[in-house]
């Protein structure tokens, strides 16, 4: 029989899984297992030497991991994934398999604080400097920042918290007229709503902890890249140079491209910074992230749904300042936003209450509904005080270039009833205006 092919919904259900290869199992097993039988001295040859695919040992590759590579790579319309053991493994083996142990990233301000306080206190120790462009909507910020030894450009598609949207194409389009790839971590969008490397992202990164898997109930982050980049022009020795490792079985040495052009930027990654720093995603993780797979276009599609009524219900509260999400009125990702995201803009947004900025504490101490804990994408609905977590690393200098004010509230909309979140949100505001009564609108 013919395999046709098949859309995102059939994808995210079965791609990756051959039931006729793991004894007709409908779910993918769990291979619960350190290594695997080599068979006999030439097969583990032929495996060593890259003439015949297999598992060795579950720190570079399990059975189970692979399914949910493959599937999201599916997803994304990737060539290859790697799967890690969390979000910040994604992005530190994606930066420093670009980088190599020196040069510079090009990035933004606007981005998850942890990223930032890593590239301020880990990057530099491995010989990687980061330099900052004004604006991730405005591609000519980047080009002006840009320095002969830059190695790529890194942003996220919606930034953490604020939900700017990023100019990815025009971002491409710098990063290739400069011979370096563009790097895109797409957490809070998901392929359902963004595939980044259909506007020209060579490598996308996530934490699967997020909205890929949508229930809160493991840690988990992926490498993709889309197989187009050319790393072979000499820029990137470190996918051309000889690796004695990587030897053919008459002993000569090769390079990564020597073995794949399809996906040598995850093979690297696998063989490199996978293999010897160990960030090693599990199997029952793995099983865990692509059972929340199993629901992606559902879920999400009613968290964005949700979200856009509490935007617009925030926006016309007298006590809130201001809403940051792109479906807000006035929002200056709008246009962006329409162009990336026709399926609209991600479950999470910000907001900011009129005087005190203590209020954002009296209002979280107050919701019923919202659960205060420092992750997005889950089923249920959360809210936190970025300025005092998520991004607490950053000093008042480093949170205000970022646009993150010290009343900053995130939510991330999950799966229950809209009516329901918004009353939760009605009475906490209601009662932090109460506890620190002050200025209101007008």
């Amino acid at each position: 029989m013919p395999e046709l092919p098949q859309r995102f919904d059939t994808l995210k259900v079965r791609a990756g899984h051959r039931p006729s290869e793991h004894h007709y199992a409908v779910q993918v097993p769990i291979y619960q297992t350190a290594s695997y039988e080599l068979g006999d001295p030439a097969r583990a040859e032929r495996l060593l030497c890259f003439d015949e695919v297999g598992f060795t040992y579950s720190r570079v590759g399990n059975p189970t991991v692979a399914a949910l590579e493959e599937r999201v790579a599916a997803l994304d319309g990737a060539s290859g994934a790697v799967a890690l053991a969390s979000g910040m493994a994604a992005v530190s083996y994606a930066l420093l398999n670009v980088t190599d142990g020196g040069g510079r990233i090009l990035s933004t301000r606007n981005l998850y604080g942890g990223t930032t306080d890593a590239f301020k206190k880990i990057f530099p120790r491995f010989g990687v400097e980061v330099d900052y462009a004004a604006e991730v909507d405005d591609p000519a910020s980047f080009e002006r920042a840009l320095r002969p030894d830059t190695r790529a450009i890194f942003v996220e598609s919606i930034t953490n918290p604020n939900a700017v949207v990023a100019d990815l194409a025009g971002l491409a389009d710098v990063a290739h007229a400069h011979g370096i790839p563009l790097i895109v971590d797409n957490t809070f969008a998901t392929p359902y709503l963004l595939r980044p490397i259909e506007h020209g992202a060579d490598v996308v990164v996530y934490s699967a902890t997020k909205g890929l898997s949508g229930n809160g109930s493991t840690i988990a982050g992926l490498v993709l890249e889309s197989g187009l980049f050319d790393w072979g022009d000499g820029s990137f020795p470190q996918f051309t140079d000889p690796i004695h490792t990587l030897r053919d079985r008459f002993g000569a040495e090769r390079g990564i491209l020597d073995i794949t052009g399809e996906f040598p930027f995850t093979l690297r990654l696998r063989l490199t910074y996978l293999a010897y720093l160990g960030a090693a995603l599990g199997p029952q993780d793995a099983y865990l992230v692509l059972l929340g797979l199993e629901t992606l276009s559902e879920r999400v599609a009613k968290q964005v749904a949700t979200a856009e009524r509490v935007v617009a219900h925030l926006q016309a509260h007298p006590d809130v300042a201001w809403v940051f999400h792109p479906s807000a009125a006035g929002s200056r990702s709008a246009d962006l936003a329409a162009r990336y995201l026709p399926r609209g803009a991600g479950p999470v947004l910000s907001f900011g209450l009129h005087g005190d900025p203590a209020r954002a504490e009296a209002l979280i101490a107050a919701t019923g509904l919202f659960s205060y804990q420092a992750n997005v994408g889950d089923a249920r609905s959360l809210i936190i005080n970025s300025a005092r977590t998520t991004h607490g690393e950053l000093d008042a200098a480093e949170q205000a270039a970022a646009g993150i004010r010290p009343e900053t509230i995130r939510l991330s909309i999950g799966l229950e009833d809209p009516d329901d979140l918004i009353d939760d949100l009605d009475q906490a505001i209601a009662a932090a205006v109460s506890a620190l009564p002050g200025t209101t609108a007008g």
